[in-house]
């Protein structure tokens, strides 16, 4: 299956990483022109992540039906200071999807953030490998805008 790997430094401490991470309200912003997510089951998204599946409905570019996912977060055991949130989802048009966030503290006070997900899309995988690429660079230069505004949403 192939998998994506996008890492960023930001000029933030990793805490403040961590809090955001936490946040439905980030996928929100980071996704923001890429894809729309809307809660169908629960009909609203936790205000904080919780352990659990959270069914989504996806929009491309914020209008194209792209069919209904599944949000499975969990978080791991740390790796030594590195903190992470795994979604172990998928469904409609990937029938697998294992995104994997890393947050991990930089001795300058800035931090390391990877993005890595595993996907399967079928027959469609090496077509979508390059979509997903993009997706998780958008993801991530949303990421520094909001850090650059000082996290106002």
């Amino acid at each position: 299956m192939p998998t994506v790997t996008v890492t960023s430094i930001f000029d933030t401490p990793a805490d403040r990483v961590w809090e955001e991470v936490r946040t439905s309200q980030l996928l929100t912003y980071v996704t923001h022109g890429r894809i729309a997510f809307d809660p169908v089951d629960p009909p609203q998204f936790p205000e904080e992540w919780a352990e659990g599946e959270y069914r989504v409905a996806m929009r491309g570019f914020g209008f194209v039906p792209l069919g209904q996912q599944t949000i499975g977060i969990e978080f791991p055991p740390p790796e030594g200071e590195t903190r992470i949130l795994r979604d172990n989802g998928g469904g409609g048009l990937f029938r697998k999807w294992d995104h994997w966030i890393f947050v991990e503290p930089l001795d300058d006070g800035r931090t390391k953030y990877t993005d890595r997900v595993e996907f399967d899309a079928g027959l469609l995988s090496g077509v979508a490998k390059p979509f997903v690429r993009d997706f998780y660079r958008h993801r991530q230069s949303r990421w520094k805008k909001l850090i650059a505004n000082d996290f106002r949403y």
